[in-house]
């Protein structure tokens, strides 16, 4: 139905236009009472499904990748859909526009996206109302970052304002340092940087009574010395884990015409075209930490196989953004069914 009907009609649309009217129309489904018909079209209920990461208890190992709720305005209602945890944000200090639009492609042919948003959310005090609204059908991740505008000596400062106000509203943590849409800006991919600020926010953690798990969020195209790095930053600041992987700067491979990649210009690249680079990544991290820490598996998860790829080359859960989006809600069931049968 999804695929046969409904996406043909939303894809001849502009892609940001019809994120929001997505948005509007899941919303007047469920508040005219199909939230229940949502759940049991899409829920697989299993124990077999749940999974113990973090100190956090998962209904089951398929959750929603930050970028989709930036706002937190529809985990409630995307909660029927069959999520084990879903991630909001990227939220900032400040509300912020992001980049000129337009800043959202699809790629049709290779089943990707191309978008350079830039960090666009409301805020922080308007997300924090809309997480007030949680009705804990299922565990959130708060996905926080700088404003644009913020100057380098004040990143950090940024960093823990998100951390220290969505502490209350949120399950876990990522620190976003790998998003390829607000600006080249070398501080946030420098090793001692990187390990002054999760340090600063693990400092922070600690003047809460009950501290949340910390996770970072890193880019598909890191090499293995880099990825060597990320394993000894890990183990250095005690990160509660790792989200692999962010959007892609590659263009390699494409089936989309090279005059149609011009028009279209810089951003981060998902969905199926970086699928390979993601469980590479993946795959590397876990055999060089021999499993030392979580690994959230995202990107390129287009298909159940998909996510068993993602599973067995060490990802303890695993994320979909893209392939939600050309795939349909069916892929949540789909992928948790096959997690079921591989008896994983």
């Amino acid at each position: 139905m999804y695929k046969s009907v409904l996406r043909p009609i939303l894809f001849s649309f502009d892609p940001e236009k019809v994120h929001y009217f997505t948005f509007g129309l899941i919303k007047l489904f469920s508040n005219l009472g199909f939230g229940g018909i949502f759940r049991s079209l899409y829920n697989v209920k299993n124990p077999k499904l749940q999974r113990e990461v973090f100190g956090l208890k998962f209904d089951n190992p398929v959750g929603l990748a930050a970028g989709f709720d930036k706002n937190a305005v529809l985990y409630n209602e995307l909660a029927n859909f069959g999520f084990g945890f879903i991630e909001i944000g990227t939220v900032t200090p400040s509300a912020q526009e992001g980049n000129p639009k337009q800043r959202l492609f699809r790629l049709k042919d290779d089943k990707g996206i191309i978008n350079r948003m830039g960090f666009n959310n409301n805020g922080l005090q308007e997300t924090i109302l809309q997480l007030k609204k949680n009705k804990h059908k299922l565990l959130i991740g708060g996905n926080i970052g700088k404003n644009t505008a913020t100057a380098p000596e004040n990143y950090t400062a940024d960093y823990l304002e998100c951390f220290y106000a969505l502490h209350p509203y949120v399950d876990y943590f990522v620190l976003n340092v790998s998003c390829p849409n607000v600006g080249s800006d070398a501080k946030l991919n420098d090793r001692d940087y990187l390990q002054e600020l999760i340090t600063e926010v693990q400092k922070a953690n600690k003047t809460f009574e009950k501290q949340k798990p910390i996770l970072l969020k890193i880019a598909p195209d890191l090499n293995n010395d880099q990825l060597d790095e990320i394993v000894e930053l890990v183990q250095i600041t005690n990160l509660d884990g790792v989200i692999a992987s962010n959007t892609s700067t590659k263009r390699d491979g494409l089936k989309a015409s090279g005059e149609m990649l011009s028009e279209i210009g810089y951003g981060g690249l998902s969905g199926q075209p970086i699928k390979e680079d993601s469980t590479r990544v993946i795959r590397y991290l876990s055999q060089k930490s021999n499993l030392a820490f979580p690994i959230i598996g995202v990107g390129g998860i287009h298909s159940a196989e998909d996510a068993l790829e993602k599973i067995k080359a060490g990802a303890t859960l695993v994320q979909i953004y893209t392939g939600f989006i050309y795939e349909g809600p069916s892929l949540i069931k789909k992928i948790n069914k096959a997690v079921l049968n591989a008896g994983l």
